[in-house]
């Protein structure tokens, strides 16, 4: 599949608007391409996501990659796309299976080392992802933070390792 569709939330005040991470790669010399409004922590994000993929034994994909954040008229700041950017590198590359993406939420700055980092607001996050019957996966730092949304089933991860070791079904640990 050369695209993937990955849902996240940002963080304008005490509110968590949806964030859908859809990555598509084609054919052509290897680039990647971020729109939908990102601001400069996140257009980092390309770097610390391909460190953490390589650097995590994974392949980076060698072909033009598109990233929009949508929607587009809605700022994105911080790190906490990290993880959903990566995880949709990997789908769309079929590393992890894109089926197993619809029904979650990612939150999550990656480290170049393919740590998970904590990032602020996932109460608000947590909440939004309960309403649309999501699971979430975040940082074990924002863990507990997370699980104060009763009734929300919360996946916590130190590595991007365990996220897609748990999406390829391969890790009950997680």
């Amino acid at each position: 599949m050369s695209l993937a569709i990955v849902h996240s939330r940002a963080q304008v005040g005490v509110e968590a608007p949806a964030v859908t991470v859809e990555v598509h790669m084609a054919n052509g010399l290897p680039s990647l391409t971020l729109v939908g409004l990102p601001e400069t922590a996140v257009k980092e994000s390309k770097d610390r996501v391909r460190s953490a993929i390589l650097n995590s034994a994974l392949q980076y994909p060698s072909r033009r990659i598109t990233l929009n954040l949508a929607p587009a008229d809605l700022p994105k700041d911080g790190g906490r796309f990290d993880l959903a950017i990566a995880l949709g590198i990997l789908a769309a590359s079929t590393q992890v299976p894109a089926l197993m993406l619809d029904d979650v939420e990612c939150l999550g700055e990656l480290a170049l080392s393919g740590e998970v980092r904590a990032v602020k607001g996932v109460l608000p996050a947590a909440l939004a992802a309960r309403k649309a019957g999501r699971t979430v996966i975040v940082p074990r730092a924002n863990a507990e933070e997370a699980c104060l949304a009763s009734g929300l089933k919360v996946i916590a991860v130190d590595h991007l390792l365990q996220v897609v070791a748990h999406l390829a079904g391969t890790d009950r640990a997680v």
